[in-house]
């Protein structure tokens, strides 16, 4: 008896050793996430209640940049825009990446070469990629109009018709789904070769095989891109702003390359509304969180966890 007492007062010394050790080691982020993060956002509530420039110092306003938000019809365009981005971005993404993942993880040699070659273009610089966009896309003597020129294909005009603006962003966003490509082939990576021998054994073919075994199994993984895809659509920013709004850019269709962040970042640093700002990125975020909810309530019956529900 006495030994069980002896023992639970050096159990919880060690344990509490063991803590202070784990807060050392994680220390730095700590700090760097209440300077860098949790400080920022504290104080763009408050500045989203101020009329704000900059230069002077902020002056407590209420809510009425909030209510100036609601009149601003610009940012219903702003949102417009990026809600169909996001709508037509999201899907192409997972789709072109599943099915890169699934060529990768047939191919029996070379796969280290590929992936890697897929993997590079995410390196590649937003504003590179946005310049990018104007030489591939131009109506004129871009090279896509020039590669359908050749199956007698009269191309739109990407950059200029407000209606091919987001597709061309869209398509151009496919540059960099290398991440998700590898993050897609590891999932396959660990779905039991037994599953497919006993589909085959079946009489499965290769699409059944994929709707019934394959995109189950990876089903978190492709949960887990949709969440994250999602949230950076809603969030894009440099890409459109460099291909239509930098350096005075007036040439191309702006408004329907309007999206919310480039608003936002409009209203903060070009015209130094910065309480006008955070009230934007303060709505910006109920939305992000509000459609994540959504995508979670609504999806959570197709994601099939190994071991049991979530």
């Amino acid at each position: 008896m006495r030994a069980s007492h002896s023992r639970a007062p050096r159990w919880r010394s060690m344990r509490w050793i063991e803590t202070r050790a784990a807060l050392l080691f994680i220390s730095p982020w700590i700090i760097g996430f209440l300077i860098f993060t949790a400080w920022p956002v504290i104080n763009s509530a408050y500045l989203s209640l101020t009329d704000y420039d900059v230069i002077n110092d902020p002056s407590f306003v209420g809510f009425d940049n909030y209510v100036t938000l609601f009149e601003d019809p610009k940012v219903g365009l702003a949102l417009w825009n990026t809600f169909l981005f996001t709508v037509m971005s999201v899907p192409a993404h997972l789709v072109v990446s599943l099915g890169l993942a699934l060529l990768l993880n047939s191919a029996a040699r070379a796969t280290g070469f590929f992936r890697t070659a897929f993997f590079l273009p995410k390196m590649t610089p937003p504003v590179a990629i946005g310049i990018l966009l104007l030489m591939l896309f131009n109506g004129q003597s871009g090279l896509i109009n020039g590669f359908l020129g050749i199956f007698g294909i009269d191309g739109p005009a990407w950059t200029t018709d407000p209606n091919w603006v987001k597709p061309g962003l869209v398509l151009m966003g496919l540059w960099t789904v290398g991440s998700s490509v590898i993050i897609i082939l590891a999932a396959l990576r660990g779905v039991p070769q037994e599953l497919y021998d006993s589909a085959l054994v079946d009489g499965a073919g290769w699409w059944k095989r994929t709707l019934r075994i394959t995109v189950p199994m990876i089903s978190p993984t492709l949960f887990f891109l949709f969440i994250v895809d999602s949230i950076n659509a809603l969030q894009s920013f440099t890409e459109a702003y460099t291909a239509f709004f930098g350096a005075g850019n007036t040439t191309y269709s702006n408004d329907a390359a309007l999206f919310y962040a480039i608003y936002l970042f409009q209203q903060a640093f070009e015209f130094l509304h910065m309480g006008y700002a955070s009230a934007l990125a303060w709505l910006l975020f109920i939305v992000i969180m509000a459609i994540t909810g959504v995508q979670i309530l609504v999806t959570r019956r197709f994601v099939h966890y190994e071991g049991g529900q979530p």
